[in-house]
Protein backbone atom coordinates (compact mmCIF):
# COMPACT_ATOMS: atom_id res chain seq x y z
CA UNK A 1 0.00 0.00 0.00
CA UNK A 2 2.99 2.36 0.21
CA UNK A 3 4.01 2.05 -3.03
CA UNK A 4 0.84 4.02 -3.65
CA UNK A 5 0.84 6.18 -0.85
CA UNK A 6 1.56 9.38 -3.26
CA UNK A 7 -1.97 8.61 -4.04
CA UNK A 8 -3.82 7.44 -1.55
CA UNK A 9 -2.74 9.91 1.25
CA UNK A 10 -3.69 13.13 -1.48
CA UNK A 11 -6.90 11.80 -2.33
CA UNK A 12 -8.01 10.98 1.32
CA UNK A 13 -6.18 14.57 2.30
CA UNK A 14 -8.94 16.20 0.20
CA UNK A 15 -12.07 13.85 1.02
CA UNK A 16 -11.18 14.90 4.90
CA UNK A 17 -11.01 18.14 3.59
CA UNK A 18 -14.52 18.12 1.85
CA UNK A 19 -15.96 16.82 5.10
CA UNK A 20 -14.34 19.57 7.33
CA UNK A 21 -15.42 22.19 5.10
CA UNK A 22 -19.03 20.67 5.07
CA UNK A 23 -18.88 20.53 8.70
CA UNK A 24 -17.87 24.43 8.79
CA UNK A 25 -20.38 25.46 7.05
CA UNK A 26 -23.02 23.45 8.50
CA UNK A 27 -22.24 25.17 11.96
CA UNK A 28 -22.00 28.29 10.20
CA UNK A 29 -25.53 28.55 8.12
CA UNK A 30 -27.60 25.85 10.85
CA UNK A 31 -27.98 23.34 7.98
CA UNK A 32 -26.61 20.59 6.24
CA UNK A 33 -26.10 20.55 2.66
CA UNK A 34 -25.04 17.41 1.45
CA UNK A 35 -24.08 18.73 -2.29
CA UNK A 36 -21.41 20.64 -0.26
CA UNK A 37 -18.98 17.34 0.09
CA UNK A 38 -18.99 17.07 -3.56
CA UNK A 39 -18.56 20.29 -4.50
CA UNK A 40 -14.95 20.96 -3.61
CA UNK A 41 -14.79 25.00 -4.89
CA UNK A 42 -14.66 27.38 -2.09
CA UNK A 43 -14.75 27.56 1.66
CA UNK A 44 -12.84 26.69 4.18
CA UNK A 45 -10.52 24.88 4.13
CA UNK A 46 -9.08 24.59 0.41
CA UNK A 47 -9.54 21.53 -0.79
CA UNK A 48 -7.41 21.88 -3.91
CA UNK A 49 -4.86 23.47 -1.66
CA UNK A 50 -4.29 20.80 0.71
CA UNK A 51 -4.45 17.69 -2.27
CA UNK A 52 -1.67 19.73 -3.50
CA UNK A 53 0.32 20.41 -0.14
CA UNK A 54 0.22 16.86 1.18
CA UNK A 55 1.61 15.50 -2.07
CA UNK A 56 4.23 18.26 -1.73
CA UNK A 57 4.88 17.17 2.19
CA UNK A 58 5.12 13.44 1.20
CA UNK A 59 7.71 14.54 -1.39
CA UNK A 60 10.04 16.72 0.87
CA UNK A 61 9.50 13.67 3.82
CA UNK A 62 10.73 11.19 1.02
CA UNK A 63 13.25 13.09 -1.54
CA UNK A 64 13.82 15.89 0.67
CA UNK A 65 13.94 19.39 -0.50
CA UNK A 66 17.18 19.29 -3.10
CA UNK A 67 15.05 16.60 -5.39
CA UNK A 68 13.71 17.46 -8.46
CA UNK A 69 10.65 15.46 -7.40
CA UNK A 70 10.32 18.38 -4.87
CA UNK A 71 10.96 21.27 -7.37
CA UNK A 72 8.29 19.66 -9.76
CA UNK A 73 5.89 19.43 -6.76
CA UNK A 74 6.32 22.95 -5.17
CA UNK A 75 6.19 24.36 -8.99
CA UNK A 76 2.47 22.50 -9.45
CA UNK A 77 1.53 23.88 -6.05
CA UNK A 78 2.12 27.58 -6.27
CA UNK A 79 0.44 27.28 -9.65
CA UNK A 80 -2.97 25.34 -7.83
CA UNK A 81 -2.25 27.97 -5.00
CA UNK A 82 -2.38 30.84 -7.13
CA UNK A 83 -5.07 29.65 -9.06
CA UNK A 84 -6.96 29.47 -6.12
CA UNK A 85 -6.56 32.91 -4.68
CA UNK A 86 -6.51 34.36 -7.94
CA UNK A 87 -7.82 33.25 -10.83
CA UNK A 88 -11.18 31.32 -9.25
CA UNK A 89 -11.32 34.13 -6.55
CA UNK A 90 -11.32 36.72 -9.01
CA UNK A 91 -13.79 34.60 -10.85
CA UNK A 92 -16.23 34.04 -8.12
CA UNK A 93 -16.10 38.10 -7.82
CA UNK A 94 -17.23 38.43 -11.16
CA UNK A 95 -20.05 35.76 -11.04
CA UNK A 96 -21.48 37.59 -7.67
CA UNK A 97 -21.88 41.08 -10.11
CA UNK A 98 -23.53 38.97 -12.88
CA UNK A 99 -25.97 37.11 -10.70
CA UNK A 100 -26.76 40.48 -9.16
CA UNK A 101 -27.52 42.72 -12.59
CA UNK A 102 -29.48 39.39 -13.86
CA UNK A 103 -31.65 39.60 -10.70
CA UNK A 104 -32.50 43.21 -11.32
CA UNK A 105 -32.89 43.24 -14.79
CA UNK A 106 -35.19 40.04 -13.97
CA UNK A 107 -34.14 37.47 -16.45
CA UNK A 108 -35.31 34.94 -14.86
CA UNK A 109 -35.39 32.09 -17.44
CA UNK A 110 -31.33 32.58 -16.90
CA UNK A 111 -29.24 30.34 -14.91
CA UNK A 112 -27.38 32.18 -12.15
CA UNK A 113 -23.82 31.43 -12.27
CA UNK A 114 -21.48 29.51 -9.83
CA UNK A 115 -20.37 32.05 -6.82
CA UNK A 116 -18.26 29.89 -4.79
CA UNK A 117 -15.09 29.04 -7.05
CA UNK A 118 -12.31 30.50 -5.22
CA UNK A 119 -10.56 31.12 -1.57
CA UNK A 120 -9.89 33.64 0.08
CA UNK A 121 -5.94 33.95 1.60
CA UNK A 122 -7.30 32.22 4.93
CA UNK A 123 -9.02 29.64 3.58
CA UNK A 124 -6.01 28.72 1.40
CA UNK A 125 -3.65 28.60 4.27
CA UNK A 126 -6.37 26.45 5.81
CA UNK A 127 -5.62 24.09 3.24
CA UNK A 128 -2.02 24.05 3.62
CA UNK A 129 -2.22 23.05 7.15
CA UNK A 130 -5.01 20.75 6.69
CA UNK A 131 -2.75 19.20 3.79
CA UNK A 132 1.02 19.12 5.77
CA UNK A 133 -1.06 17.57 9.00
CA UNK A 134 -3.31 15.04 7.22
CA UNK A 135 -0.17 14.09 4.87
CA UNK A 136 2.02 13.74 8.45
CA UNK A 137 -0.50 11.75 10.40
CA UNK A 138 -1.62 9.66 7.15
CA UNK A 139 2.23 8.92 6.27
CA UNK A 140 2.85 7.55 9.78
CA UNK A 141 -0.32 5.19 9.14
CA UNK A 142 0.37 3.78 6.07
CA UNK A 143 3.94 3.55 6.04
Amino acid sequence: MSDYKYIIIPILTVIISQVIKAIIETIRSGKFSLERLFNGSGGMPSSHSSLVISLLTLIFIDFGIDSIYFAICLIFGLIVLYDAMGIRYETGKQAEVLNEITKKINLGSIKFLKEKIGHKPIEVLGGIITGIVLALILNSIIV
